[in-house]
């Protein structure tokens, strides 16, 4: 397995016991409902990630340290597979770190989110760049399916999210938003009106987790995801969302998830490595 931003680090800044960013590989693909592939993902975006340069916006996230871990077992029962997550990002915030986990399908947000609230023994609120809201409960039967994930972490771990993007949803998911109080501003209002900066409200946790759906980006600009929605995101729109909302918070650890990657074709794997580094950057 390539380690991120292989070939650009130095021994001390992939040093495990100093580095500040953890890299969690993923390769979950187990309640994919349409397009395959999310497996690969993990790979993809390391391999991909080689190709980046150091500097990032006048500065090199990577000075602080990267240390990529080993693949997590993604084999057996679901529940089983979420501990194994959560138990990974969980170690790697007791130890300081920022724990990065790269997917996968989105339902691995649910043991990476409880990990790091387990790990910093208090709230977060989670801030979603995604085509979808996936706030269905226990979608096609499947409690982790990645279609509910963020149903599981706002009704039964009781966590606060602010989602950005979405342009696809069911009316189950427009209730349960407004009944969860999920703070959102949908892709055709932010791409129309042009808004490439948000506010969270003042009540929002001060601890944040950034989970970055690929579908969240227009296909135009990033094709090989499972489920492709016109309409979405631009690049530099979506990583200004995230980092104003960051603004003034903390950021304690992200995901990025639903890279399908295409044989032939690296240009979704390189967009997807520079988004994790840049979400680096943010922390």
């Amino acid at each position: 397995m390539t380690d991120f931003l292989e070939g650009e680090l130095s021994p001390t800044e992939c040093n495990v016991d100093t580095a500040k960013f953890r890299v969690i590989p993923v390769p979950l693909e187990r309640t994919v409902s349409y397009g395959s592939g999310t497996k690969g993902g993990p790979d993809a975006i390391l391999n991909a990630s080689t190709e980046l340069e150091r500097l990032h916006r006048g500065a090199e996230p990577c000075a602080a340290g990267i240390f990529t871990e080993a693949a997590v077992d993604c084999d057996g029962p679901l529940p089983e597979v979420m501990d194994r997550i959560a138990a990974r990002t969980s170690a790697a915030v007791a130890a300081g770190a920022v724990p990065v986990t790269l997917g996968g399908e989105h339902g691995l947000s649910y043991g990476a989110v409880r990990g790091v609230v387990q790990g910093l023994g208090r709230p977060v609120g989670i801030i979603q760049i995604d085509a979808h809201a996936d706030l269905r409960k226990a979608y096609q039967d499947e409690r982790h399916s990645h279609a509910s994930v963020m149903q599981l972490l706002a009704e039964e771990d009781g966590i606060r999210m602010a989602q950005y993007g979405v342009r696809a949803m069911c009316q189950e998911e427009v209730d349960r938003r407004a009944a969860c109080g999920v703070v959102a501003l949908d892709a055709e209002d932010l791409v129309t009106g042009n808004i490439s900066e948000v506010t969270l409200p003042e009540d929002f946790p001060q601890d944040v987790y950034v989970s970055f759906d690929v579908d969240g980006l227009d296909p135009s600009i990033l094709p090989a995801t499972g489920t492709p929605v016109p309409g979405g995101l631009g690049y530099y729109q979506a990583l200004s969302i995230v980092r104003s909302a960051c603004k003034g918070r903390n950021l304690v650890g992200l995901d990025v998830v639903e890279l399908a990657p295409v044989e032939g074709s690296e240009v979704s794997d390189f967009t997807t490595a520079q988004i994790v580094y840049a979400l680096m950057a943010m922390a």
